[in-house]
């Protein structure tokens, strides 16, 4: 039998197969009030047969919202909304961890009335993210501009904001957390020296950078358990001004760090376009060297790459992505060899049911 369909354990959450639904934001939250709906409990409960599910980015407070229409976990309507989410998961035989996210400088000033976004340190950098126009509607890609650095007691409120909504989530049922700390969000850029100039406690050496990383992961392993408590990180990102020099080194030292404090499990983003860089396997091997609890993987993987990193020890669960938004009995597919249906891109953010719940299951094609 293939490793990927064999049973997993996750914290103390026993799983049926390896097949992880990867974060995807979609945008398709509740307008005023970015609060999860029906419509998104259905197409969660759809996948419900992965490992587990880890949902959407989802903004702690409203200072750490970057993209329009995202959900977040901040307000009394937002637990409930995602607790309609949870139930119907859970209903459906399924297993939900919800992903924290601060985006940091990867926002506009249009979400925060007028006020610049906010980051380790006042740093121009190219990235853009998805704004729906109010005046049209449409959706487009849009520049960020230079945030503004963050004060010390302005990063401590943060780590408060990263606790309560650990703590929210757990009174929304969720199985667990998953601290984003990946694709160039606000931890991340505290983590490279190309974002993070700081000359305080938060900046400059390498354990200075990982400090607000370890005081988050420390406030959500206090409010919900090591064991329902995750990350994830992306150590070969080179976008939106990312490519530090030492992040290697500095996310090998965070693994030591997340071994220590015991969670759940860490989540190694790989680049999945076509000319990114491969995740060399002596890195492969440090991290495994240095975090014994379960690993997810997610990039461009296939069926036999994912045997392969499985086989070789250095994952224990293999996250997918795309294939997910459009397979929703992904697991089942994967495991017979059925074809997999594929998605059209415009339908990734924002929008109605509408390539998002319509994609039907094997067994529903007549």
């Amino acid at each position: 039998m293939r490793k990927l369909f064999t049973p997993g354990t996750v914290g103390s959450l026993p799983t049926p197969n390896r097949v992880v639904m990867a974060p995807m934001t979609r945008s398709r939250s509740t307008q005023p009030g970015d609060v999860a709906n029906e419509m998104n409990a259905a197409y969660y409960a759809q996948r419900a047969s992965a490992a587990f599910i880890v949902t959407e980015a989802t903004q702690i407070s409203p200072q750490g919202k970057g993209y329009s229409f995202t959900p977040g976990i901040y307000s009394d309507e937002q637990v409930e909304g995602w607790r309609l989410v949870t139930h119907a998961v859970h209903k459906a035989g399924g297993r939900i961890f919800l992903q924290l996210w601060h985006v940091g400088r990867m926002s506009h000033p249009d979400f925060h009335n007028g006020a610049l976004p906010v980051a380790p340190s006042a740093v121009p950098f190219e990235g853009s993210i998805w704004k729906v126009d109010p005046q049209t509607g449409v959706g487009s890609m849009v520049k960020c501009p230079t945030p503004r650095a963050l004060s010390r007691d302005e990063i401590k409120a943060i780590v408060e904001d990263y606790r309560r909504a650990a703590s929210n989530a757990m009174a929304a049922g969720f199985d667990g957390v998953e601290v984003h700390a990946a694709n160039g969000y606000l931890i991340d850029q505290f983590l490279r020296t190309t974002s993070n100039i700081r000359t305080d406690e938060y900046g400059g050496s390498r354990s200075n950078r990982l400090r607000f990383l370890k005081e988050v992961m420390d406030a959500v392993v206090e409010e919900v358990g090591a064991d329902r408590a995750a990350i994830r990180v992306a150590p070969f990102l080179t976008a939106r001004g990312m490519e530090c020099p030492d992040i290697l080194p500095t996310i090998l030292e965070a693994a030591s760090y997340l071994q220590d404090k015991g969670i759940s499990y860490l989540h190694l983003v790989e680049a999945d376009w076509d000319d990114a860089p491969k995740f060399p396997e002596d890195f492969r091997q440090a991290v495994r060297e240095r975090f014994r609890n379960a690993i997810v993987v997610a990039g461009k993987y296939d069926l036999e790459l994912a045997e392969w990193v499985l086989g070789r020890g250095y994952a224990d669960f293999v996250a997918f992505g795309r294939k997910f938004v459009a397979n929703p009995d992904l697991p089942l597919r994967l495991e017979k060899g059925y074809p997999l249906a594929g998605i059209e891109g415009a339908e990734l953010f924002g929008g109605t049911e509408r390539g998002y719940s319509d994609f039907p299951a094997w067994s529903s094609q007549g």
